[in-house]
This record gives C-alpha cells, sequence and structure tokens, in this order.
C-alpha cells in the first residue's frame, strides 16, 4: 500500500458511470418490477452501497477509508435498451474514493444482471469510467464528454 501518513485530511468526492444493454423485453420488466427474483434496482442500489463499504476487501491495495456517503442513481435509455447507472463517494479523509465509486458501478451492473439473466443471457455491461474526483493534492478533475 502507498503511505499516506503525511497527506492532508481534505474533503473528496469522487463519480463514475456504466451501464448495462439489454434486450427490450428485460428492460421492460425491470421498469414494471416484473422480473422473477424481484425488484432489480433497489437491490442493485443496496449490493452497491454494500460493495462501496467492501472495496478494501476486494481490491488488494485500497486502504480502508470511512465514507461520509454513498449515493447510485439508475436512468433509463428506451432508444438504446439501457440502463444508465452512476454512483457518487464522499469522504473525509487522506486519500480518495475512486475505486469505491468504480466498485460500486460494476457491482450494480452485475447485481442487474444477476436478476435479468434468466430473461437474458446476452446483456453487456460496460463504459465503466471515472467521469469526476474532487479533492485532495491533485485538486478536481472532470472527465470531457468527448
Amino acid at each position: 500500500m502507498v503511505d499516506i501518513t503525511e497527506k492532508n485530511v481534505t474533503e473528496r468526492t469522487a463519480v463514475a458511470t456504466g451501464e448495462i444493454v439489454m434486450n427490450k423485453e428485460t428492460l421492460e420488466a425491470v421498469k414494471k418490477g416484473n422480473i422473477k427474483k424481484g425488484d432489480v434496482l433497489g437491490t442493485a442500489r443496496i449490493a452497491a452501497i454494500m460493495a462501496a463499504k467492501q472495496t478494501q476487501s476486494l481490491i488488494p491495495m485500497c486502504h480502508n477509508i470511512l465514507l461520509t456517503n454513498a449515493k447510485i442513481e439508475f436512468s433509463f435509455d428506451d432508444d438504446g435498451n439501457k440502463i444508465f447507472i452512476k454512483s457518487t463517494v464522499k469522504t473525509t479523509g487522506k486519500t480518495g474514493v475512486e475505486m469505491e465509486a468504480l466498485t460500486m458501478v460494476a457491482i450494480a451492473g452485475l447485481t442487474i444482471y444477476d436478476m435479468c439473466k434468466s430473461m437474458d443471457k446476452f446483456m453487456v455491461i460496460g463504459e465503466i469510467t471515472l467521469v469526476e474526483k474532487h479533492g485532495g493534492k491533485s485538486g478536481d478533475w472532470v472527465k470531457d464528454e468527448k
């Protein structure tokens, strides 16, 4: 692990996004709450928050970070048969929460896949990326939307 002993405590935020593409019937079933396993987005939300709190156990060189907020949002793209996933993670600490934000998006996507796989075995989870970082020595950063 990187030694962060001498780093300053600052407020830090990271935002990550991703998506899961599925067939039209599956997307409609998710929206209507007609998936056999239950509430897809509610379950994905809980799984994502739990994952953020366990990131240091999943990724070997991550520090154990006290999170002050972990939020996940879902939106639909009916034309592309996609669910967009967006996470926002905050802390006041010595290191950033980028990995926690990315982990939230990945686990939310995997949870959606698991809950919908009986209807659609060809879903694609992708475009998982960090889009914003605020705080810390390197300052603020926002990904260009090119």
